[in-house]
């Protein structure tokens, strides 16, 4: 009896350990709002290196899924951010990380999520223009490498990745849509980008063929994409993405030319 509580309070323990540790990674990124010349606002978090002077640092865009949608300015942390904020990636890399909140009832790309295809927008969603708003200002008044800015996002960010790319080809390095979709009557606009793409092939929220459309698209245009089907994984596929230190490999190695 005195064993097994011993080992349960190891346990209990090791798990309050875990937790502490993984929100003091959080922790690091500093809770702001932006606002444009005409008074619209955005919440957004903001993970930053160590500045030196005369270094310039790369930048992610991150945007996250349907489920962290909000005004608390917190749960766009939720998947994702804490390996952004690991010495293994934070500690290597030294980027700058943005993840703004979509607020409720918004989407990053205004389309359903579950058809097998969608026409981009025109337009690009309110959300998505404060974003690309607060991408440009902030590359304008920090040091930023303007040849490593990168953007990835999950589920519902991952149709903001694809759409961020397809109205802004030239802004990044490289994309990581996980789970997501985009247009592919425009994959001549990104052919030239260094995309990896990814999604769970057993996944039943977003068709895995949303991905592969766009990869098909996407080297029937000329482009050389990658392309990740984690075989048996559900929706879930960015957990397994954000974990693995060769995703950052990759990314952090993109630069424009």
């Amino acid at each position: 009896m005195k064993l097994s509580l011993i080992l349960w309070s190891l346990a209990f323990t090791f798990a309050c350990q875990e937790v502490s540790s993984a929100q003091d990674l959080l922790n690091q990124f500093e809770k702001l709002t932006f606002q444009n010349e005409t008074d619209e606002s955005l919440n957004y978090r903001l993970l930053s290196p160590k500045i030196e002077k005369g270094k310039k640092y790369p930048l992610v865009l991150f945007f996250h899924g349907a489920g962290e949608r909000g005004s608390d300015n917190q749960k766009q942390l939720i998947h994702g951010m804490k390996d952004f904020a690991s010495e293994q990636v934070s500690g290597k890399y030294f980027p700058f990380v943005i993840a703004p909140q979509c607020p409720k009832n918004q989407q990053w790309v205004e389309v359903p999520w579950n058809a097998k295809s969608h026409t981009m927008p025109e337009k690009p969603s309110n959300s998505m223009r404060l974003s690309l708003q607060l991408l440009e200002k902030f590359i304008e008044t920090h040091p930023v490498d303007k040849n490593r800015v990168y953007v990835t996002g999950l589920s519902m960010g991952g149709y903001g990745t694809f759409d961020a790319i397809s109205r802004k080809p030239g802004l990044f390095a490289a994309a990581l849509p996980v789970c997501g979709g985009g247009d592919e009557k425009v994959a001549d606009r990104i052919k030239a980008l260094p995309i990896w793409i990814v999604h769970g092939d057993a996944d039943r929220v977003v068709l895995p063929s949303r991905s592969t459309n766009m990869f098909d698209a996407i080297k029937k245009a000329g482009g050389k994409p990658k392309l990740t089907m984690i075989k048996g994984v559900g929706h879930n596929s960015w957990s397994a993405t954000y974990a693995n230190p060769a995703t950052y490999e990759w990314l952090f190695a993109q630069r424009n030319k």
